[in-house]
């Protein structure tokens, strides 16, 4: 087996069968050359429906898993409206872009690599599909709360995600990338990398579905009445502001609440604080996409919004929760096809695959892919590749070789089948005037910067979301087991990056640097956009969070109204925890109910903390390690702490340092409540 990067085709791995490689094929026995790109109507053209090998792939590949969804198949769902607030019609003919148009929609928020039963809060991306019920039929705007994504040809999808997924010999790990198969995969394709940044970063530990931001992550057209287009790209900006959580408050909130974003959306319908989005659009023409030093059609790039800032053209308002989950939220079905005059698509190779993959998807999420083991329609000759499983599947694959290119074998594992030049290739004889440019199995030399961006993600965040990115890498590469290979490859590949990250990375692994990855095409600097970076674009507000408030008998009835009030006049929401389930006993000899007891209400629910103790209670408490644990995380997870002064005790066994983010409990806490303290984190250091 040879295996070769072609920095001359986009810089994609093309591994090739020889000795005693098996030769990739169809299901059906055709030989195939090349399984890195679609076929397309020259370099940047559509992708073209008689490629049977993309057909047939995304085909298998939608009917893998039966009844849930392969992928996205944890959502959480409710009903809306949207709301044209700009007169856009010079740009777009679509009814529900008219100014003053109401539209009935029903959004679908998700993780992607866990299956249904999976938690709310591992680290992954988000989907954020919204179905607008226009008045000239559906719209599916169909995205992420990542602006970009790991592939650039729909052709490599179900390879991604095979890798991505529980392993295939093993079925595990569940919903997290930090083992062998996806960094084995990820480090291959140098395409991943802008992707993987913003991956490892804050951005997939959201705090809240209300709290993240939403694109459309491909480049569309807007059409207006004289059939004049234009290139945009949809976002969703949230008002409540972005926010994440951190690695170990995910972990933590994992154990405390599996349902946590689906149960914080759901009580924030039900008590009429609607989540609201602003959405905006970035619209460029033929001039401006040119002039870019990457190719606007290359779904790993994003367009900066220095360059185009985005504009505000409506508000979605999420104002019911469903009536029923199966019949709605699991039953809805989004298909990017769908789509209203005045809205079109661009020839993004990611984009045309997703037209055929969904469609596909939702015609038949129960029954067989597997009709070719049929003796009448089985074929005569060996055939061999990646698709595995679906319903009635009699062969019996065995090993993790269900995705390529990868490097199993060169542990003594099978390898799997690869691409044969004696493969099927689409000859290109044109028999019409009409006909526009060749079929090509090629990838545009636009696309092969795969790391400018990725350095722009992340020499755009602040030295603390740097750090983050960092133990990222390391902790996910850590868990890659017997492919010894896989994480100096992928440390090459972010000495493309930045050479600080690639240290600290290899510095974290314990491994020696290697040498830089060649690069399809050298990066460029650019210049740092802090429009990139969470912690730059934090408000400075409570709305919409939760504070925790630990009360306990003989607490200060005077103060513990003073900090409440001083919450809710926030915009917050204050919750009383106490070490007994019917509350606790004030000095002025009222009683308190709580909301939570302790042992069951840890802090990481929370976004700031305020101890309200006697001294007598605290110095209790601090032989308590439900009460311990509630300090320390809240301090270690960066969080405000208010403190009576009667609550020395406890902060001082649960290791509280002096800082601006340890108050009392007037004015300064609600203004500290309202931020993280990074600076409590080690500085930063030489590892990861």
């Amino acid at each position: 087996m040879t295996d070769t990067r072609n920095p001359g085709n986009g810089g994609e791995t093309h591994q090739q069968a020889g000795g005693d490689t098996p030769v990739l094929t169809t299901n059906h026995g055709v030989p195939i050359s090349d399984n890195q790109n679609s076929l397309k109507s020259g370099a940047r053209g559509p992708t073209l429906l008689e490629d049977f090998v993309l057909r047939e792939k995304i085909f298998h590949f939608d009917h893998e898993r039966i009844p849930e969804r392969i992928v996205h198949a944890r959502g959480s769902g409710a009903h809306g409206v949207f709301e044209a607030t700009a007169d856009i019609s010079d740009l777009s003919k679509a009814a529900v872009f008219k100014k003053g148009e109401k539209t009935e929609t029903f959004v679908r928020f998700s993780t992607v690599a866990g299956g249904a039963g999976s938690v709310d809060t591992p680290r992954d991306v988000r989907g954020f599909a919204v179905k607008f019920y226009t008045k000239e039929g559906n719209w599916d705007l169909v995205g992420n709360n990542i602006p970009v994504f790991f592939i650039q040809d729909a052709i490599k999808f179900p390879d991604l995600v095979h890798a991505v997924k529980m392993e295939a010999d093993r079925a595990y790990p569940q919903a997290g990338s930090a083992h062998d198969t996806f960094w084995d995969w990820a480090s291959l394709m140098p395409e991943t990398t802008h992707m993987l940044m913003w991956a490892m970063s804050d951005r997939t530990l959201p705090r809240s579905l209300r709290m993240m931001e939403g694109f459309g992550v491909h480049t569309f057209k807007l059409v207006n009445e004289a059939g004049q287009a234009s290139f945009v790209k949809f976002h969703w900006k949230p008002r409540l502001g972005i926010q994440s959580t951190i690695w170990d408050e995910a972990l933590k909130l994992q154990a405390a609440d599996n349902d946590y974003h689906r149960r914080d959306l759901w009580e924030a319908i039900d008590s009429g604080d609607f989540p609201q989005w602003d959405l905006g659009i970035q619209v460029f023409d033929e001039d401006f996409a040119n002039a870019q030093p990457y190719d606007v059609l290359d779904a790993t790039k994003l367009i900066p919004e220095d360059d185009v800032p985005v504009r505000i053209i409506g508000t979605l308002t999420l104002n019911r929760n469903p009536d029923n989950f199966f019949a709605e939220t699991e039953q809805v079905a989004f298909l990017p096809t769908n789509i209203p005059p005045g809205i079109d698509f661009s020839n993004d190779p990611l984009l045309q695959g997703r037209l055929f993959s969904y469609m596909d998807t939702q015609k038949s999420r129960l029954g067989t892919t597997n009709f070719h083991q049929i003796p009448i329609n089985a074929p005569r000759c060996p055939f061999a590749n990646m698709q595995r499983d679906g319903m009635m599947q009699t062969m019996v694959p065995k090993g993790r070789a269900n995705y390529e290119p990868n490097s199993l074998a060169e542990h003594g594992e099978e390898g799997g089948p690869r691409e044969a030049p004696r493969g099927f290739a689409t000859a290109n004889a044109a028999t019409g005037p009409d006909e526009q440019g060749d079929k090509l199995r090629i990838r545009a030399d636009t696309f092969a910067d795969h790391y400018s961006q990725a350095r722009l993600f992340y020499r755009s965040q602040d030295a603390h979301e740097q750090a983050h990115i960092a133990s990222s890498f390391v902790f996910e590469l850590s868990k890659v087991g017997v492919l010894d290979q896989v994480p100096p490859r992928m440390v090459a590949n972010l000495r493309n990056v930045d050479e600080d990250l690639a240290k600290r990375v290899a510095a974290g692994l314990g491994i020696d640097l290697p040498a830089k990855a060649k690069a399809a095409k050298a990066p460029v600097d650019m210049a740092p956009s802090d429009a990139l970076s969470i912690h730059k674009n934090m408000k400075p507000t409570l709305e919409g969070r939760a504070v925790g408030v630990l009360i306990a008998d003989g607490t200060d009835a005077g103060e513990l109204a003073s900090v409440v009030k001083a919450i809710e006049g926030a915009k917050a929401k204050a919750v009383v925890i106490a070490p007994k389930v019917g509350g606790a006993k004030l000095s002025d000899g009222s009683v308190r109910k709580a909301d939570g007891q302790l042992a069951g209400t840890p802090s990481q629910l929370f976004d700031a903390v305020a101890i309200v103790l006697s001294a007598d209670a605290a110095a209790m408490l601090a032989k308590q390690g439900a009460a311990v644990g509630f300090v320390m995380d809240a301090f270690g997870h960066l969080k405000a702490i208010g403190a009576s002064d009667g609550a020395q005790a406890l902060l001082d066994k649960a290791g509280v340092e002096p800082d601006e983010g340890v108050t009392g409990l007037g004015k300064d806490f609600v203004k500290a409540a309202a931020r993280r303290f990074y600076d409590r984190e080690p500085k930063l250091r030489d590892l990861a």
